[in-house]
């Protein structure tokens, strides 16, 4: 710091007696030796330079020192490095391919084949009688049912419940037991129609609505045709129904129950909650089956313990359960 405000000052001639405290006491003699008298300039030049060359020397020494000290810390820390041997160069591994050729073995001839001698046919036993001839399959099968008789007609023929019940049963069982037995095969079949009878008894109008088997339906016209003249109507209108023909080797159709024949029809459904908009809304409850007449069931169908047999009867031939 001394040698700095030296030579800051020294050039510009500002003489300022005032110094800091720190300036180091040679630093002080230099400054004010140049503040004095021109006239003495050569007596102070001298003492200057005298000064001088006493105080550059120490600061070379002292840089000198620091520097050759930095040097050989650093030169001490990289001595490793500079006596680490260099390693030394691998050969290349040099790799060569040889594709070695393929070897085809022969396999060994085969041997020669030796046909086996035959062995001698053995002499069989033949019977003296011809084996019994295998039985052929028994089709399955089924008589046409009994007419009706001239009783049940009579009886048909004065019912009028459900759209004469009785009467479009017995019409239906008189066209199959014209038709003749039923057997397994493509024969079988069921044929429907649409019948209107005049009220003297006599067929108006048959429409066949759909069949399963041309044999069916060829066997049913044929039937009708032939048919013998039938009592009137029971209600003296026209009769007009609907009946299924079954022409099959395991059912003919069975009677349907009268049980409940007695008792009228429901009431047709009516939105209870209907309105015209007019008169005032009001709920009418739906109406139920009117009470039975008297008499109902009648007791033609009664429950009895030979129509409970018939009727399980009917099942079993139906299903061919319990055998």
């Amino acid at each position: 710091m001394c040698l700095v405000l030296f030579r800051y000052i020294r050039p510009k001639r500002e003489f300022v007696y005032c110094l800091p405290r720190s300036v180091c006491l040679k630093c002080r003699q230099i400054f004010f030796a140049e503040t004095r008298t021109r006239k003495n300039s050569a007596h102070s030049n001298d003492q200057v330079t005298t000064l001088r060359e006493g105080l550059v020397p120490r600061f070379r020494i002292g840089f000198l020192a620091a520097i050759l000290l930095s040097l050989a810390f650093h030169a001490s820390l990289m001595g490793p490095w500079w006596g680490k041997p260099k390693p030394p160069e691998k050969e290349p591994i040099q790799v060569r391919l040889e594709v070695k050729p393929d070897i085809v073995v022969k396999p060994p001839p085969p041997k020669p084949w030796k046909k086996a001698p035959p062995e001698p046919a053995k002499p069989r036993s033949v019977p003296d009688t011809p084996p019994p001839p295998t039985p052929e399959k028994v089709l399955a099968s089924m008589a046409a049912p009994l007419a009706p008789t001239a009783e049940e007609w009579k009886i048909a023929s004065t019912y009028t419940l459900k759209n004469s019940k009785r009467y479009r049963y017995n019409w239906g069982q008189q066209v199959r037991s014209m038709m003749g037995t039923a057997v397994e095969g493509p024969g079988q079949g069921v044929v429907r129609f649409r019948i209107e009878i005049a009220p003297d008894g006599k067929i108006a109008r048959v429409e066949e609505l759909w069949s399963t088997s041309e044999l069916a339906s060829k066997l049913a016209w044929k039937a009708i045709q032939n048919m013998p003249p039938l009592p009137p109507t029971p209600t003296g209108k026209p009769l007009v129904f609907e009946q299924t023909i079954s022409f099959l080797p395991y059912e003919t159709g069975w009677p349907p129950s009268y049980k409940l024949d007695c008792l009228p029809e429901p009431e047709a459904f009516k939105n209870p909650y209907a309105w015209n908009g007019s008169s005032p809304p009001s709920y009418t409850p739906p109406g139920h089956r009117p009470p039975p007449p008297e008499g109902c069931p009648p007791d033609s169908t009664a429950d009895t313990i030979e129509e409970e047999e018939r009727e399980l009867k009917r099942q079993v031939d139906q299903w061919r359960w319990g055998r």
